[in-house]
């Protein structure tokens, strides 16, 4: 199917490709792409660029017309928005087509990490440009993708760009929630300062969920921890007044609205990317099992009877897989996928040290969810990476600045900052 939107033509790609592509003979699986281009330049023999989503369990961006950093890549460039395995067009993993056991679906979902999604590209990739090698555009766990695809197969590509996705190499679970959960107390002590009366209002709907039983439109019991997880919207740049806003309208006559029972329905349910929660912490294993570490590692400020009331971050606790539907059904697997200690490891960092393949990476100073400090510290342990240390956005700058930080890392590879 072919899409005319402003400034964009966008044609869909289907690729059947193995579910263990250690098994090219067995089970194999859907994986959706779609290709954006300029109508103007549609017959062009133009490089490929392939957006890698954050995540995991995020689908690629459906575009309204040729804005933001698209609007840029267009310029110069064929675009694929790829759905990863798992998400959007793709063979979806959802709590309505799980057909197996516990142990069936923890072994199934060992094949959607960053290694399946980097072999599922090589396969495209070939389909779609040959032998030619392509750009990347990894946004947050795009760029972890990235890192394992400069380690597993750096012949197909020709540059990469990264956006707030520089993962630690080596670095746990245990190491990556030790750090985060600081740069989450640091938002929200920001988003108190910004809005003073909100501290009072979380307070207040806390006490009133262990008054009472407070449902969600779905049937969910809204309890405290998850009104706390509201907190993971904090990292983006209209975090702070989204949650604002939602805290504003909390209460209609005494008892909590309508409106904000949805929102929180909505902003915490995992309905739509429930691969997200499932897969977590495992794009941190490597060699070990995360035992559900940012439980472990919970701070005793943000317990959900600390006063004041801390929202949490980019964090995900086996509680979730028994209080939110769209994630009931993954509990078994997701306590097989956090006792696992067989993962194997995503990066290569003697191929990585080597690198060639030209880098440049947007480092975010205060990113709430990719620790600024394992993201400079993995820039000088990687070949070939120039980067760009910025305050000036949060972890959704690429998306929210128009064409300017992709600008910037596309002039960082062509020279004119390097």
């Amino acid at each position: 199917m072919t899409v005319y939107l402003p400034g964009v033509t966008l044609t869909d790609h289907t690729f059947t490709v193995p579910l263990d592509h250690a098994d090219p003979g067995g089970r194999t699986i859907e994986v959706f792409a779609r290709e954006a281009v300029d109508p103007a330049r549609r017959g062009n023999d133009l490089p490929w660029l392939l957006f890698l989503q954050g995540g995991p369990g995020g689908k690629s961006p459906r575009p309204h017309a040729a804005d933001s950093w698209l609007a840029r890549a267009l310029r110069t460039h064929r675009v694929l928005l790829l759905d990863q395995r798992g998400t959007g067009r793709s063979t979806p993993v959802t709590a309505n087509t799980l057909t197996g056991t516990d142990a069936e679906t923890a072994a199934m979902l060992r094949h959607f990490r960053a290694d399946a999604i980097v072999a599922d590209a090589e396969l495209i990739r070939r389909e779609l440009a040959g032998d030619r090698p392509w750009e990347t555009l990894g946004q947050s766990y795009g760029g972890f993708i990235t890192l394992t695809y400069l380690s597993t197969a750096p012949e197909g590509l020709a540059a990469c760009y990264v956006c707030g996705g520089l993962a630690g190499l080596g670095a746990s679970a245990e190491e990556v929630y030790s750090r985060t959960y600081p740069r989450v107390r640091a938002k929200v002590d920001r988003f108190f300062a910004r809005y003073p009366g909100d501290s009072a209002r979380l307070d207040a709907i806390a006490d009133r969920l262990r008054e009472s039983e407070v449902r969600l439109p779905d049937g969910d019991v809204l309890s405290v921890r998850r009104l706390q997880s509201m907190g993971m919207c904090l990292g983006m740049s209209d975090g702070a007044e989204y949650l604002h806003w939602v805290l504003d309208e909390a209460w209609t006559g005494g008892e909590l609205s309508d409106l904000f029972r949805y929102e929180v329905m909505t902003a915490t349910g995992f309905v739509g990317n429930p691969l997200y929660a499932v897969m977590h912490e495992s794009i941190y294993a490597q060699g070990a099992a995360t035992a559900w570490a940012a439980h472990r590692l919970l701070p005793p400020e943000f317990a959900e009877d600390a006063r004041p009331l801390l929202p949490t971050g980019e964090m995900i606790y086996p509680w979730m897989f028994e209080e939110i539907a769209a994630l009931r059904p993954f509990r078994g697997a997701a306590e097989i996928l956090a006792a696992d200690d067989s993962w194997p490891n995503l990066y290569d960092p003697v191929r990585l040290a080597a690198n060639r393949v030209p880098v440049a990476a947007a480092v975010y100073y205060d990113d709430m969810y990719v620790d600024e400090g394992l993201s400079t510290r993995t820039a000088a342990e990687v070949g070939g990476v120039r980067t760009w240390v910025t305050n000036e956005w949060e972890h959704d700058g690429v998306r929210v600045s128009g064409e300017r930080v992709l600008a910037r890392l596309m002039d960082t590879v062509t020279g004119v900052y390097g």
